[in-house]
């Protein structure tokens, strides 16, 4: 249906409000070292151009403790056709000590459509970054392949967290899901997760180390 024209008022779809929610992960990991749950997440709420939005990461272990928890709340505003600036606050929170950081960044969709998000952070801590990005490869119109990957850089040590200067870790892995419903997809896959120098260091002296190659399998969900 054709939307009416008043006289001296143009109509405005671009300022309806939404809301939208992505589980991209949630998933078990399987080696021959152990096992592990991931969950990766995030949702908005707000029109085309001003957006409420949160985030939030973590995993668990076979000790049954909550780690890596990564929680954000942010301002999205888009700038262009397919990017928006993010800014807001970052929590680390789970069975470690509570870090919090502010946080600005970009987040859209670069040359043949990567789902890219590069965020920096800083605290009195010092500074710290994160770059991810997937890819949707289409075998059939329902048949995805996935690659992703995630790569956490931080200034300064922080041992009580496992996390070392420089590079700190790298998670990536390709994922093969198949969306028998548009909204639910179950997938499965092999990850890769990895700290470095130091990270490595702190996680094995707190026996935390989960890096190397896993079979993956989980679901994918949104609304």
């Amino acid at each position: 249906m054709a939307v009416p024209y008043v006289k001296g008022i143009m109509p405005v779809m671009d300022q309806r409000v939404y809301v939208h929610a992505l589980l991209d992960q949630f998933e078990a990991r399987y080696s021959g070292a152990g096992g592990q749950f991931r969950y990766d997440g995030q949702a908005w709420f707000g029109s085309d151009y001003n957006k409420l939005w949160l985030k939030s990461e973590g995993t668990v272990g076979t000790d049954g403790r909550f780690g890596d928890g990564d929680h954000e709340i942010l301002y999205d505003r888009s700038i262009s056709r397919y990017f928006d600036v993010q800014s807001g606050v970052r929590l680390d929170i789970d069975h470690g000590p509570t870090r919090a950081w502010g946080a600005i960044g970009l987040q859209g969709l670069v040359l043949y459509f990567f789902d890219a998000e590069a965020t920096f952070y800083f605290s009195d801590r010092g500074v710290a970054g994160r770059l991810t990005g997937s890819y949707d490869i289409f075998i059939t119109n329902r048949l995805i392949l996935q690659p992703q990957a995630e790569l956490n850089f931080y200034s300064n040590s922080d041992p009580a967290r496992g996390v070392g200067r420089g590079l700190s870790d790298i998670d990536t892995g390709l994922r093969l899901r198949y969306e028998w419903h548009r909204k639910i997809a179950p997938y499965i896959g092999i990850t890769y997760s990895n700290m470095f120098d130091k990270s490595m260091f702190f996680r094995e002296n707190n026996g935390k180390n989960n890096s190397g190659v896993n079979f993956t399998f989980g679901i994918r969900s949104w609304f």
